[in-house]
Formats: structure tokens, C-alpha cells, sequence
């Protein structure tokens, strides 16, 4: 019991500091702090599932920056196409929607919304309703060996694009999420 209490703590203290993180750093802004706030709900969620929190990564920021350049010339989203080995490849995440209607939190939230059809096994076989597609992005950001992630936001002609991408890469066919 004494081991659900102090987590119960640590979660409140954090949700408590993740609402009052703009009013002592001085900014309200939609995107203030926009790289802490990227990586303070990533952990979130991680925290919540006793998981390792995850390290900003200035170098997968710059990956995710271009990638998000190039979706936001598009005006599409699609994933970019994988390069390297298990040791190099990155993990990716995209969020598409309409320029300034999201707060950060909330264009991670809607991959964390995905957990509703997360069910727990091995990757492919993860979703409640038989497409990984339903929870692919929630199983990257929850994915055990993941210890770094770096995003970037790019605006296009009528829409906002997010790319995040994650070190070590997560849903690796055959293996659990966490």
C-alpha cells in the first residue's frame, strides 16, 4: 500500500507542475516550451506504466524537423521511409491538424488516446480492434527500450504537422510494448 500511495503522490505533483509549468515559466502561449511540454507528456504516460522516462534528443529533433518541413510543403502526412539497422533506425510518430487549434499535450494526447484500444501482447497483435494502425503510435511512446525522443513542428498552408522521433524504435514485430 505504502508503494501506490507514493506513486499516487508522484503522479499528482506532476500533473500539479505540468498545470502550473506556464505560469512559473512566465509564458501561456500555445507553444511556449514547446520541446519540455512535447517531452513532460510523453513521460506522462510513461510514468503512469512504471515505465523509464524518456531524454529530449537535439539530434532526432533535427530529424523530425525536416521530415515535418517536407510534410507541411506536402500538405500531407506520410511516414518517412526507414533507414539504417536495429542500432540506428528511429522510431516516428505524426500528427497532422489544423494550425493553431492544438496544444502540444494535446497532439501528443491523441496518440496517448489511443491506449483505449491497446490491449497488452505482441506486436502485431495489440489492438482490440484487430488493426496495429488503432495503436501504433501509443505502443512507440510507451515502447520499454525507447530512452530518447525529439519532435519538431512545421506549418503548412492550412495545416500543422508533428513529427516526433524516438530512439530506440518501438513496435519491433514478435516483442511486447512494455
Amino acid at each position: 500500500m505504502r508503494g501506490g500511495l507514493a506513486r499516487i503522490g508522484r503522479i499528482a505533483a506532476a500533473a500539479g507542475l505540468a498545470l502550473a509549468a506556464p505560469l512559473l515559466a512566465g509564458g501561456t502561449g500555445r507553444l511556449d516550451h514547446l520541446d519540455a511540454r512535447l517531452l513532460a507528456a510523453h513521460n506522462r504516460e510513461r510514468d503512469a506504466l512504471g515505465l523509464a522516462p524518456l531524454a529530449w534528443d537535439a539530434g532526432l529533433a533535427r530529424d523530425a524537423a525536416a521530415w515535418a518541413a517536407e510534410l507541411a510543403r506536402r500538405g500531407e502526412i506520410e511516414h518517412e521511409e526507414e533507414v539504417g539497422d536495429a542500432d540506428t533506425s528511429e522510431g516516428e510518430n505524426l500528427w497532422q491538424g489544423t494550425t493553431g487549434g492544438f496544444a502540444p499535450e494535446a497532439m501528443v494526447g491523441l496518440w496517448i488516446a489511443e491506449k483505449k484500444d491497446f490491449r497488452p501482447g505482441p506486436i502485431p497483435a495489440v489492438s482490440r480492434t484487430g488493426r496495429f494502425e488503432d495503436v501504433g503510435h501509443y505502443t512507440q511512446l510507451v515502447w520499454r527500450a525507447t530512452d530518447r525522443v525529439g519532435c519538431a513542428l512545421a506549418r503548412g498552408a492550412r495545416d500543422e504537422m508533428l513529427v516526433c522521433r524516438y530512439r530506440t524504435a518501438g513496435n519491433v514485430e514478435g516483442e511486447r510494448p512494455f
